[in-house]
């Protein structure tokens, strides 16, 4: 029998390529439009499992095929509902992913992961402890997706490119990704939002691209001396040509960006912080959320500022921003470790036991 290693992964391809293969098989080419449903309408993980194949090309591919590359390692729930998954990929790296349903809503949201660790190191984010192992292709990006909805028997609605990573140094990958997401698994571009910290070149090759998703900026403070230290990529890219480049994306896109904020209690969470931070997007077609901090195990220095300090930040915000939508985010998964900042403790976990 083929080795899995060996066998070639068909997650990912259009029907085109699939046709091509199956052609090449000397089978007829009405085979593949089966077996691209089966894949990404039925979530079928193996070709046995394709009822209507005739046997012999069942077998055949079977043999020298495979559908993804995924492998669960572990399934936490939160008490919330929240469900956090640690995959390993072929070459036994491990990755987290995340479902967070919403009170009130048949929402359905994957924060799904563009790399193993992340090279921009955020000192308030578990993850960037990691430090870079690696870039996802755009099936493994893709299949974190289809392996949930298989796994959950539930159509996800929302893609957030927020997991472990900086989305925009894997440009090519998420890109590509969030083109299948839509080809292939039906989730549209409007459904999908990408988190960047910042990378200034390709948010403007984003923009050019003209893809209708939503591009949120993990901006996190106001003023360059203090950014340089809670996202260290700032001192490359400033906020000023930053800020710029968000507005390019709105006019090239026509698209609302998201700031996004961590809220860290004696840092960056006073009134003038606020003030400047409203200021400072005022005339940005955009959406402010703020994001409470979210403690992690592995933290002692950074804390999380207390509910009438976050309401308070939240209205001069919005004061001086000239009536922007200010949201606080709502806590998700906090229990398990799956909330924001915090997708790095399973990953390590498995990592330190199989040492």
């Amino acid at each position: 029998m083929t080795d899995i290693k060996t066998k070639l992964n068909i997650f990912g391809q259009n029907l085109d390529e699939i046709t091509d293969l199956i052609v090449s098989l000397g089978h007829s080419k009405f085979r593949a439009k089966q077996i691209f449903n089966w894949i990404y309408l039925k979530s079928a993980k193996s070709f046995l499992e394709m009822s209507d194949l005739p046997k012999n090309l069942q077998e055949e591919l079977e043999e020298n095929y495979r559908i993804g590359s995924l492998a669960l390692i572990e399934r936490q729930e939160s008490s919330d509902g929240t469900k956090k998954y640690l995959f390993a990929l072929e070459d036994g790296s491990l990755v987290e992913s995340v479902l967070m349903c919403f009170e009130g809503t048949e929402r359905l949201t994957a924060c799904i992961s563009s790399q193993i660790g992340c090279a921009v190191k955020c000192p308030f984010c578990s993850t960037g402890t990691l430090g870079f192992k690696k870039n996802l292709r755009d099936d493994e990006i893709l299949e974190q997706v289809q392996f949930i909805q298989n796994l959950e028997q539930e159509r996800i609605s929302n893609i957030v490119f927020m997991g472990q990573g900086e989305p925009l140094n894997n440009y090519d990958s998420v890109v590509s990704a969030t083109q299948k997401l839509r080809q292939l698994i039906g989730i549209g571009a409007r459904h999908i939002t990408i988190s960047t910290s910042g990378v200034i070149p390709q948010i403007e090759k984003l923009a050019d691209e003209k893809i209708q998703l939503t591009l949120a900026l993990s901006l996190h403070d106001p003023d360059d001396d203090d950014r340089d230290l809670l996202v260290p990529i700032n001192k490359k890219w400033k906020i000023a040509p930053l800020i710029d480049s968000m507005k390019r994306y709105v006019n090239s896109t026509n698209r609302r960006v998201t700031i996004e904020y961590v809220l860290l209690k004696d840092l960056n969470d006073s009134d003038e912080k606020a003030k400047r931070l409203g200021q400072l997007v005022s005339n940005l077609h955009c959406n402010i959320n703020l994001i409470p901090y979210n403690q992690s195990c592995s933290d002692t220095i950074f804390l999380r500022p207390d509910d009438s300090r976050i309401n308070k930040f939240a209205e001069l915000v919005k004061q001086h921003s000239k009536g922007k939508t200010v949201t606080v985010r709502q806590e998700k998964g906090h229990d398990i470790k799956a909330a924001c900042g915090q997708l790095e403790s399973s990953y390590r976990e498995a990592v330190q036991s199989s040492s």
